[in-house]
């Protein structure tokens, strides 16, 4: 089992931040460790939206199936994905502040399969690697929401 938390300050209302980070489409955009999507499901982002997200990790492409399994516009959605034999969970909150938006993420994770428990203790070198990207993605997600309110 594992854990990660971050919070970030944006100068943006939460309805901004909340439009640019449930912005699949354009996901690539915003985030420079996004190399590209593709949904997987018609309509407008929401519960049950599902896609394929593809970024370069130690140098080589990883392309893992996501889906929305929570959605609270403009409060909140959780994100999840079985991959490598864990099962993931990435919670996003928006909350006003007198300054914008506090946008909080926390990701869980937990083995599922034979294999991923074996390996669990060698998960703990990925984790360094895992929360720098996450950083930065929240980075990007406070640059690219606040460009767009001003």
């Amino acid at each position: 089992m594992g854990h990660l938390a971050f919070n970030q300050q944006i100068a943006a209302p939460v309805d901004t931040v909340f439009a640019i980070a449930t912005d699949l489409p354009r996901a690539a955009e915003h985030i420079a460790g996004i190399d590209r999507v593709e949904l997987l499901t018609d309509g407008p982002v929401g519960l049950g939206t599902r896609w394929r997200e593809t970024r370069t990790m130690f140098g080589r492409e990883s392309t893992e199936e996501l889906a929305i399994t929570q959605f609270e516009p403009p409060r909140g959605y959780t994100v999840s994905s079985n991959s490598c034999g864990a099962q993931f969970d990435c919670r996003f909150d928006f909350s006003p502040t007198d300054g914008g938006t506090l946008m909080s993420l926390e990701l869980d994770w937990r083995a599922v399969s034979v294999f991923a428990k074996l390996m669990s203790p060698l998960s703990g070198m990925m984790v360094g690697s895992i929360e720098k990207a996450m950083r930065q993605d929240l980075l990007d997600l406070k640059h690219a929401a606040e460009t767009k309110a001003d």
